[in-house]
């Protein structure tokens, strides 16, 4: 989200001098995108951030394409993914393309042993079993149940959970992950007819610089590979940054539905946007209220795009059998629509409880080694009457 924000101590000017109590220059740092052209942040360390004092072999986490060329509706039962203690480790890419990576991940334990820095691609981080603290050197972002956490490219985090019972759905995006334009105004205001605000907005607090020299284990991803990398200062050694590029959250659970007389199609849950793909929010909302509405979604032709579904929680009038974590992948090329039955039964409901996080990319996904092992398989059959 493009808000002005700062925490610690800056200078008044930039680019000029800004000394320690003991006289010495703090390391100015300035994190910016798309080269000089889009959002940036200046960031002032305790030391510089270039001091590496080893490297490890990289190794790859390169997803392991099993389907790549597909037209099956498909379903993947997400709480199938085994818990596994690592982070990194428990994160398993199951719907990709060249523009994002989908991965499911459960993990058990906090990152205590090392930082993680994902250097090409900016992640969104739901959160749907599990509460904890997402620590930066920008500061501390608390998260719980149906927060997205929303972590740009290059920078340096720790995820702690507060239990061992953790579930993730995880985007990243190789493109930046913005507001959509129509939700803004031509000085990057949310607008009034936006459903959420910079209310709800939740932005780094609690800025503890930690002046530590040492060995410090940063794993950092590029082009698939993970390069192990031992600085010599602690990666949150802010004293002060103020600009537009930092961590944020927001809740599912603050997100406005817009609702009408009649079935309102699916944009009007967009929450996000990237390069070729869009994330939207199904939350509680009253159905539309014209006298001879139909509440069930219809039968409709995906023909530019993939549509993927992740079901959170509640009932969802469309779909039969449905259990949390669940994902449908309805691909383009092909139409689907409500279970049978599901149109009529809907019929004179006044409200639904689902909730539930819907990706629509532009470019086909294909399935991984750990998609299929989750996979149901008759999911295809699930129309026929």
């Amino acid at each position: 989200m493009p808000i002005y924000h700062t925490l610690g101590s800056i200078p008044p000017k930039r680019h000029t001098q800004f000394r320690k109590p003991d006289g010495t220059l703090y390391a100015e740092e300035l994190v910016s995108t798309e080269g000089f052209s889009s959002l940036y942040s200046l960031v002032y360390h305790a030391y510089p951030p270039t001091i590496v004092k080893a490297l490890g072999e990289p190794y790859s986490v390169e997803p392991k394409i099993a389907r790549e060329k597909h037209l099956k509706h498909t379903s993947l039962i997400g709480f199938n993914i085994e818990p596994v203690d690592d982070y990194l480790q428990s994160r398993k890419p199951v719907l990709v393309n060249a523009d994002l990576h989908i991965s499911l991940a459960a993990p058990r334990k906090s990152m205590t042993d090392y930082f993680y820095k994902n250097s090409q691609a900016d992640e969104v981080i739901f959160i749907h079993v599990g509460s904890g603290t997402l620590k930066t050197g920008f500061g501390k972002i608390r998260f719980a149940y149906g927060d997205y956490l929303v972590v740009p490219r290059g920078t340096i985090y720790q995820l702690e959970f507060d239990t061992p019972d953790n579930r993730l759905f995880i985007v990243e995006s190789f493109s930046p992950i913005r507001s959509p334009k129509r939700y803004r105004n031509a000085y990057g205001q949310l607008m009034e007819h936006s459903p959420y605000c910079e209310r709800d907005i939740k932005r780094p607090t609690d800025l503890q610089t930690h002046d530590e020299k040492g060995d410090f284990k940063i794993l950092i991803k590029k082009q698939g590979l993970i390069y192990p990398y031992i600085y010599g200062t602690h990666p949150f050694d802010f004293i002060g940054w103020d600009g537009f590029h930092y961590p944020w959250a927001f809740s599912i659970h603050d997100f406005e539905p817009i609702t009408g007389r009649l079935h309102q199609p699916p944009p009007v849950h967009q929450t996000f946007e990237g390069n070729n793909f869009v994330i939207c929010s199904f939350v509680p909302r009253k159905f539309d209220y014209h006298p001879l509405s139909i509440p069930a979604p219809y039968n409709h032709s995906n023909v530019d795009s993939d549509e993927v579904l992740y079901y959170v929680a509640g009932d969802f009038m469309s779909r039969k059998s449905v259990v949390k974590g669940q994902i449908t992948l309805h691909p383009g090329g092909i139409p689907h629509g409500p279970a049978p039955g599901s149109v009529e039964k809907s019929i004179g409901k006044e409200s639904t409880d689902e909730l539930a996080v819907m990706i629509d990319p532009f470019r086909p996904l294909m399935l991984t080694e750990d998609a299929v092992r989750i996979e149901d398989e008759n999911y295809f059959k699930s129309w026929v009457i």
